[in-house]
This record gives C-alpha cells, structure tokens and sequence, in this order.
C-alpha cells in the first residue's frame, strides 16, 4: 500500500507546537508590558501561565483591530479632510477689504503667495529707519504684495540669473534710504516667524481675464506682467526667444508646456520671482484621494451588488435545480447508504425526541439510513429529571431482549495528558415512531474508571469535535483497513449486526444537532444533490426559526438568519466555497468515486488529522479548535479540496430555536463572532480560491474579515455620518452606499421570498443595528480568550469545560489498536456473514500505482 504519510497536508504545521518567542508572543508581550506578570496573576487572577498569555493576545488583536478602524476612519473621513483642505482663505481683493489700511486690527502683507503679520515687522525696526517718514511708504501698502522687499535667494532656488540690483525697490533704495530690500538670512528668517499659514488664492478667471500677465505651473500662479514691461535689455532671464517663450504661456496652465521644453530648466529655477499665490480649486492631492475613495467605494458597491444579484440569480434560476428529488424508481442497490450524525451534550427530552422524530419521519429509505446518537459524557441538562445518556437509551427500542450491557470500549479522544483516553458504550437498537422503524446506534462516553470514581457528574465529556471525531476516524480507518481501537471494533461488528450492511457501504453523513427539526423531504434533497454532482462534498440547508416572536430578542434574528441564507450562502454557493456549513444542520460526502477508485473526502486521514489535533497553546487555536469546531472542519475541508464543491440547497429545511434571552445570545454569538474571525484568518491562506485579486473569493473573505473587525467603528462612522448631513456638510457618496445597501435588502426580500412579511424583520432587525454592529462583537472581541460555550448551554452543577486538561503523562499503549483482522482473530472465530477482508482493501490497487 502507499504510505498515506505522503498525502499530509500543509495545514497540519498551523496547529504545531509554540516554540520559544514567536513574533507574535513578542509583539503580544510589547502591547501588554504595562500589565506586569505580578499583577495579572494576584489582581486579574490569572494563575496560569496560558492564561496569562492568552489575555495578551487578546490585548494585542484588539489593538489590531483599533488600529484597522482608526484607519477607516481616517480613509473614510481624514484623509480627503488633509488632503482637500480648503488652504486660500482669502482672494487678494477680499485681503485688501479685511486688512487695508483703513481697517482696524493686525495689518498684513502678502510675499510671494502667503500672508504675514508685517506689522510686527515693521514695528520692531527691522526695516529701519522707524520714524513718521516711513509711514507714508509702509501703511498704503498693507494688505497689498510686497514681494519686492524680500527678493528670493538664488543660493536655495539654484536660480543662476539675477535681476539688475535685485529689483527695482532695491534699486530705489540706493536715493531713498526708506526704500531697501531685506536679503539677509536674519531678516528672512524674521519674516518667516510672522507667517501666517495662509496661501492667496486666485480664480481662473483671475489668470485668463488677461489685465494681468499671469500663468499656472504645478498649480502655482505666477504673474509676469513687470518683466515683460522691462526693456529688452533688461530682461534677465535671457532674450527675445525667452521672452516669447514666456508670453506664450500666459493666460493657461502651462504645467505640460514647460515640462515638454527641455531649455526651460533654468528658468523654472527663478520662477520664485514672479510667484503670487497659488490657483483656486482642488488641489492634486485632493483629486488622487477623492478618485482613490471613488474606486474603493465603486469596488465595494460593485461587490455588493454583484453578491446581491448572484443571491437572486441563484434563488431564481439555480436553487430549484439543486436537491431536485427524482421520481424514478430505484433498486436497493442504486440507494445510498448514510449516517444521520446527532450530537448530545444537555439538551432536554422534548428537543431530543423532536430531532430523532423528524429525521425518523423524513422520506428516505429507512433501511439505507442509520441514526448514530452521540451523547458527549455523564451529563445533566440544567432542569432535566435525568441525565442525557439515559434520556436517549430511554428512547431506543432495544436490539434485543437477550442483548447484555455493553462494556465500556477505550478509544483516542481530545484533551490533553490522561484526558487522551476515554471510554464508551456502544448500544444498538431502533428508534420507532409513527410506523418508522429506523435502525439506531447509540453511543455514551462514560470516561474511563478513575473519571466515573472521581468527577462523575462530567465523566467522559470531551467536547463536540471529540463526538464528530469518534465518527471520522472510524470511518477513515475502516477506508484504509488501518488499525482500529476497542470500540471502533466494537462499533463495526454492532453496526454490521444491526443493519447488515457494511460500513463502507455508506456514502454520506448527516450532521444534526440534538434540537433541530428537520423536514421530511430535505434528507433526499440533500443526498439528490451529491449524487446529481460527484464534486459537491459538503452542503448545506436553510434553518429557520421556530420562536420568531417569543420576545425582542427572538425577532431581532429572523432577518439575521434569512439574510446569511438567503445573501451570504447563496452567493458562496454560485462558486461552490461555502465558506460555513453549520454543525447544526449540514451534509458531508464521506468518499467519492473517482475513475472507479473510492478516494475519501470527510474520512480523509489527513482532515481527520488536522481535526484532531490536541495541539491548542496560541488564542488562534484555541478559537478554531473549542469554539468553531463546525466552521474549522468547513475550513480544513475547503483547504484540502479546493477543487471540490460546497453548495447551499435551501429546499432542505431544518427548523430550531433560537435564544430567548440576550445573555444567551450574548454568549452564542461570542463564540461565532470569533470563531468566524480566526476561520476567516485562515481562508484567507487558501491560494486555490476561485478567482483573481478583487474578483477573488479570497478578496471577499478579506473583506468579510475586514467588515467584521470594523462593525463597532462602522456604526459610529455611521452616526458621524449623519451628524456631518446635519451640519451642512457633503456625504452623498456614503450616504448612496448605504442607502444602496439597505435598498438592495429589500430588493432581496421580494424578489427572493415573496414574502412582504420579511420587509417587517428588516425594519426590526435595522433597528437593533446597535445591538448587531456594536453590542455582541465588542463583547466578542473583548473575550477573544473566553472558550467556554458559557450559557448557551446550561448543565446541572458546575461546569468546568469538556475536561480536556490533565497534567500527567498519557501513555498511548493503554489502547490497543489491531487492524480488522486482528481483532476479529482475537475475539472470535469469522462468521460467514461478515464480510471478507476484500472490504477494507479500497486503496490498494490505487496504491500500488
């Protein structure tokens, strides 16, 4: 056989062990050194170093997650707020009205462009002589240009021409002593002390009108009008080519027309002569950030309208197609074989019993469907008479009167140290209701003796991921004929009893949890739908909600739920990446067949691998692994077959209820907020991904990650939004955003449901926005390091977690593993009935190629 150790995939490293410093547990303990470990354990309580660490990364994804706001917001609001900056205060006739001479108050002049409080500078004797013969000259002048004054230093502009005597007021000041220029860095550096970080402003009219000689150069205005005046012999800056170079430019923006002039770099050089503002308008910058904000709002728009048509082609055109039951008659043999998965922790009878009843009731062949029942430990729901394993073996018929009381079987679980081994009855039987008669199998993990002796009330608990994963290596070593544990064994031979049908005859596994209804036709539609196309490995249907209307907290999430379907999971569905199949109500194809060679898809060695991983020391494992079990297993699933399909069917229906109370909800969506975030984070890896850069489904999920970080922040933009409308100031582009957005909801809700009902949960679930964009995710991400289930599911007496701690040293040889053979050899002689070793020899032909 080919060693299976070849196929790992790469996915296994990200659940390695932390070795040493990581960038990440530097960066962590940089953002948290205020917050001593002293302090954190005696005042925070925090014992544990894991704990400790794990508060840290939490501090320090938060911190991220205020940057990634800070700076939307500065991309939404600051950004064209700096770069569009109004910077001409005033036009220079509107200088001359507010600080003329007649006018009372600071007086000020205008150099080269930009406004100065010259008063000051005349005041205090830097441009002697200060007596009443300098009034007559200085006072007429305020509030007009006085460029001449302070005549550019060719040293800093590299300008290599000089006018005669630098000017004509410099020239004037060798008659008049009230008439002299200021060239020295003392004064030029005075002058700069009284700017006033104002820039005059002219209008294109203002350069075009033609009563002065003027023209724009990268935005800047500069006015020429006295040069040209000059006799030709005086104009410095070279002759009569020069000179009509220059008239040439007059009157436009001569920006491209002195770039294209390779003769005009010297010129340009003393171009600070003749500089008097700069041109009305918005400036470059301001252009590039408001094209820049178009784009991005025009991507996002174009995003989510293309996510809300795909929703609507899909509902229209593609969603009847998908579970399309067929009409025509079949044999035993055309059937498929599946498993219908539900998963026990504290539920009450009523929910247990509805769920096995509905899947009872459901349409498909009850020989070629079998219950598998998995109650997670010793447990009692808060308020049940009797503990969960009790409830459901009080609901199956036995197999047999004569049947004993099986023996507790040891098999692999999750945890860690002695919490490896665990142990669990294996009771077979069926489960009766209505006339249907559906063969059951039922298993109780009861911990092993020192559990049951010691914390009895819990023993035997290791989670969810655990249950599913009882399930999947069993499957995955019988696909091999690898060697199997105790009650994998056990699990085959009662399995073979019970139905007589051979476990690797089974194709699919329904994944239920122990309070969801499902409809009685949307077990075939799921199955229709894989075997219509071999590529779909995983799908989905529609929950919906049985307690709408028990309180607001109820009604707040009937938009919630039909607008992830019926938006979110369409859309996905279109590119086949469902990117969440809910643990509550989904279907995986086990193996498929391809080119005759049976090739394991959920049973895959190596998905089971990364599944079962004990490995959980950084926040972001912990997140994938306690939390999001259901989401990560999507997550691997997508890794490793990017080629393959998981699709939305919403003709399969599943009904459950919702939380009543908001600490509850509170709690449920803790743990899906953040275990949405870090299976996001993940994806996001995934190169295989359909599509490309923005038209990618990698760019969608980082938009997904990006939206979700942001929802707190995205609420206050939004009242920032409308407190700016208020305020008279321009918000047409976000505010047609997110009118589009709301709009397109409703379009969604007709044309999809047709149902004027919803447009009512619409209106309800828009004004529990608050609670939706601000309340639960700040909630969420400040327990980033919170992985209990808290209350969403309440047991009787303390709860501890799933046990899944334990300091002392497991040793793996406690567990016997034999391959079929060995066991079947060991514990009895072969009935002809069982099947032939041949069965479990799947892969050797493909392995031996």
């Amino acid at each position: 056989m080919r060693p299976r150790a070849k196929t790992k995939i790469s996915h296994i490293k990200d659940m390695a062990e932390r070795n040493g410093f990581t960038p990440w547990v530097i960066f962590s303990l940089l953002i948290t050194a205020c917050f001593w470990t002293p302090c954190l354990s005696i005042f925070g309580r925090m014992k544990s170093k894991s704990i400790r660490q794990a508060w840290r990364e939490k501090v320090a994804l938060c911190f991220i997650i205020l940057c990634i706001s800070a700076f939307m917001g500065f991309l939404t609001f600051g950004f064209s707020t700096i770069t569009c900056a109004r910077k001409y205060l005033l036009l220079p006739d509107e200088i001359l009205q507010s600080y003329g001479p007649q006018v009372p108050g600071m007086k000020v002049n205008i150099v080269r462009g930009k406004l100065y409080n010259t008063s000051d500078y005349f005041s205090k004797g830097l441009h002697p002589p200060i007596d009443l013969d300098l009034s007559p000259i200085i006072t007429p002048l305020y509030g007009s240009d006085i460029s001449g004054f302070f005549p550019p230093d060719n040293n800093i502009s590299g300008c290599k021409f000089f006018p005669i005597n630098n000017g004509s007021i410099c020239t004037r000041g060798y008659s008049d002593r009230r008439y002299h220029c200021h060239t020295s860095p003392a004064s030029i550096e005075a002058l700069q002390s009284l700017d006033l970080n104002m820039v005059i402003g002219y209008t294109w009219d203002n350069v075009t009108n033609g009563k002065n000689k003027m023209f724009v150069f990268n935005r800047k205005v500069y006015d020429i009008t006295n040069y040209l005046e000059l006799p030709a012999g005086e104009q410095w800056l070279g002759g009569a080519n020069v000179t009509e170079w220059l008239t040439s430019l007059v009157g436009k923006d001569a920006t491209k027309d002195i770039a294209r002039t390779i003769e005009s770099k010297d010129i340009v050089k003393c171009f600070n002569y003749f500089l008097i503002g700069q041109i009305e308008g918005s400036t470059f910058e301001c252009f590039v950030t408001n094209l820049i904000l178009i784009v991005m709002t025009t991507v996002f728009t174009g995003i989510t309208l293309f996510k809300f048509l795909s929703a609507v082609i899909f509902n229209w055109f593609l969603s009847w197609q998908l579970g399309r039951i067929s009409r025509r008659p079949r044999s035993d043999d055309e059937i498929s074989h599946i498993l219908l998965l539900v998963t026990c922790y504290s539920e009450d009878e009523n929910s247990i019993r509805t769920t096995l009843d509905s899947l009872a009731r459901t349409d498909y062949s009850q020989k070629h469907k079998l219950l598998f029942v998995i109650s997670d430990g010793n447990i009692k729901g808060s308020g049940n008479d009797r503990s969960t394993p009790k409830i459901c073996e009080d609901l199956m018929e036995p197999y047999s009167n004569y049947e004993p009381e099986p023996k507790p079987k040891s098999y692999f679980a999750i945890g860690d140290g002695l919490k490896q081994h665990n142990m669990a009855k294996v009771k077979i039987g069926y489960y009766n209701v209505d006339g249907h008669r559906v063969p059951m199998v039922f298993i109780n993990k009861v911990g092993t003796p020192r559990e049951r002796e010691g914390e009895g009330k819990k023993a035997g608990n290791r989670g969810k991921r655990d249950s599913q994963l009882i399930l999947m290596k069993w499957l995955s070593h019988i696909c091999y004929d690898e060697k199997m544990s105790p009650l994998e064994f056990e699990l085959f031979t009662k399995v073979y009893k019970l139905t007589k049908v051979v476990p690797d005859k089974y194709e699919m596994v329904l994944m239920v949890d122990a309070d969801t209804i499902v409809n009685s036709d949307s077990v075939s539609r799921m199955v229709a739908a894989m075997e219509r196309d071999y590529k779909v490995m995983g799908l989905c249907g529609e929950t919906k909600i049985t307690n709408k209307t028990t309180n607001w907290v109820t009604k707040i999430q009937v938009f919630e739920y039909y607008i992830s379907h019926h938006l979110g999971k369409s859309f996905e569905s279109i590119f086949g990446g469902v990117t969440c199949l809910p643990g509550c109500f989904c279907m995986y194809r086990i193996k498929v067949s391809i080119e005759d060679e049976p090739v394991p898809i959920l049973a895959n060695p190596d998905i089971v691998e990364a599944y079962s991983s004990n490995t959980m020391e950084t926040l972001h494992q912990k997140n994938l692994l306690l939390l999001g079990e259901d989401r990560y297993l999507t997550t691997l699933m997508l890794r490793n077959f990017p080629t393959h399909k998981k699709i939305y069917v919403p003709k399969a229906i599943c009904k459950t209820e919702v939380p009543d109370k908001f600490k509850v909800l509170l709690s449920q969506r803790r743990r899906w907020i953040n275990s949405t975030i870090h299976n996001l984070m993940e994806l996001i890896l995934v190169p295989q991904l359909c599509g490309v850069f923005c038209f990618s489904m990698r760019f969608v999920i980082f938009l997904e990650l990006v939206g979700t970080v942001i929802l707190p922040s995205s609420l206050i933009f939004m009242l920032y939004l409308i407190y700016s409308g208020f305020q008279g100031k321009s918000i047409a582009l976000p505010l047609l955003f997110i009118a589009g957005t709301y709009f397109l909801q409703v379009f969604l809700v007709i044309f999809t449901k047709l149902k004027p009902v919803y447009v009512k949960w619409m209106m309800i679930f828009i004004i529990a926005t608050p609670i939706w964009n601000f309340v639960l995710p700040l909630y969420a991400f400040w327990h980033f390091d919170d992985f209990s289930w808290g209350n969403t599911r309440q047991i009787s007496g303390h709860d501890n977690g799933h046990g899944g701690g334990s300091e002392e040293e497991f040793n793996p040889n406690v567990i016997p593993m034999k391959r079929w053979i060995e066991w079947k050899n060991l514990l009895f002689k072969p009935p002809r009935a069982y099947p032939p070793k041949s069965h479990f020899n799947y892969y050797r032909k493909f392995d031996n190629k």
